[in-house]
């Protein structure tokens, strides 16, 4: 084999294949960013001997999947005028700050980002945007426009809809451009109260007409939902998954398991709130309200995982604190602060995502994408290491030469 432009090999001293741990050395060949082979061991001499640039680190894995962000929202301000200012914003600036957020994530490593909403189209204008590598972004998946009522939250990523036949006539138009359908089913958790205190946006008869419509047209469905009503509500009608999902119980769980609903239970808005209550201005009550949601958040996620639901991990980023790119870190530490193994919480942000998705390549293996993550060393000898990146491959389908790459030097 000669040397080639779109040939090169990584060699690593262990792996993560999106599904367990490899411990041994192993040499992967790229071409034409697809994985033309796996070899154990250390095969840099040969390969070097042919003419192939060689890529070397101490930990290989898949690129990070945040499977829910709002790219357009700006997560380290933690200043509510601020915050509010931002929205008030020229459409130009905010698609400017969504490609910010963008490259911000793939810095971090993420290679996969779920847009989860915005009233404007930034997502899918973003998602249209990644296709190029040299956009210098992940690959964006986007739910566009949500559903919502009137009156009701979300106005900031969701068009209203009232009727039956409202619900088919713009389920069914959003389906055109969006990659999947959010319904916003439920409120926002009341802190003060420790509750969603309001009554859920639909009943189940109008979720199951948002799910079934939305297969019709091809596309899944994630659910904005918190509280025992909407949840029950949201596992009943087979939503593709739950987000948030606040106030959960073993009940809704075992529907979902059996529903084949996935869950991204998004510690991260609510750990910051708690974390830094001064940025909000909550009481010392409310504090303890927020404490008492995240354990039993908590133990919830460790029940789902024993029970066999989906996770898959995203962090809201945007969000009053959260951070594009690095809160998927923060995220993973919850998961693992909750009692699963690292193992687990990697599946959760690398195959698990991917497959949920429909992805053809969730797993790093011969044949597959090579959408990919090189460390200086391995997560399992200190968590720490998944923020050491030597170097990112972003998949770009479809293109003639579609994986580009990013490297970082670390001082």
């Amino acid at each position: 084999m000669s040397a080639d432009d779109n040939a090169f090999a990584v060699v690593a001293d262990g792996w993560f294949d999106g599904e367990r741990r490899h411990e041994e050395p192993a040499t992967f060949l790229v071409r034409d960013g697809r994985i033309e082979d796996v070899a154990a061991g250390d095969r840099s001499a040969d390969l070097a001997s042919r003419g192939l640039s060689l890529q070397r680190g101490g930990f290989l894995m898949p690129g990070l999947v945040d499977a829910h962000v709002h790219l357009f929202l700006d997560g380290g301000s933690t200043d509510a005028k601020q915050r509010a200012e931002h929205l008030k914003q020229p459409l130009e600036q905010l698609i400017d700050a969504a490609r910010a957020s963008a490259r911000q994530s793939r810095d971090c490593g993420v290679t996969l980002v779920r847009d989860a909403g915005d009233r404007h189209g930034i997502n899918n204008r973003i998602r249209g945007e990644a296709r190029d590598p040299r956009a210098g972004f992940p690959r964006v998946r986007s739910s566009g426009l949500g559903v919502k009522r009137a009156k009701r939250y979300g106005a900031f990523m969701a068009t209203d809809v009232t009727d039956a036949d409202s619900i088919r006539d713009s389920v069914t138009a959003l389906a055109q451009d969006n990659d999947e359908i959010k319904l916003i089913l439920t409120g926002i958790i009341d802190f003060a109260a420790g509750a969603v205190t309001d009554e859920p946006q639909f009943t189940l008869e109008e979720t199951r007409l948002i799910v079934d419509t939305a297969q019709a047209a091809g596309r899944s469905t994630l659910a904005h939902c918190s509280g025992e009503k909407g949840l029950a509500i949201a596992a009943r009608a087979g939503v593709g998954s739950v987000e948030h999902g606040f106030f959960m119980n073993r009940e809704t769980l075992a529907v979902m398991r059996d529903r084949q609903v996935a869950w991204t239970p998004t510690f991260c808005p609510v750990h910051f709130q708690w974390a830094h209550p001064e940025a909000v201005g909550w009481s010392p009550q409310t504090v303890g309200n927020l404490r008492r949601i995240l354990d039993d958040h908590a133990r919830h996620l460790q029940l789902a995982h024993e029970m066999g639901v989906t996770l898959l991990l995203g962090t809201d980023a945007g969000s009053m604190g959260v951070r594009h790119g690095h809160a998927v870190f923060e995220e993973m530490d919850r998961f693992v602060e909750a009692g699963l193994s690292l193992e687990t919480a990697l599946r959760a942000a690398t195959s698990a995502a991917r497959r949920h998705f429909g992805l053809a390549s969730p797993v790093l293996d011969k044949g597959a994408e090579f959408d990919a993550l090189l460390l200086e060393a391995s997560p399992f000898d200190d968590m720490a290491n998944l923020q050491r990146s030597l170097a990112v491959w972003v998949a770009h389908p479809g293109r003639d030469w579609n994986c580009a790459q990013h490297q970082f030097e670390h001082q």
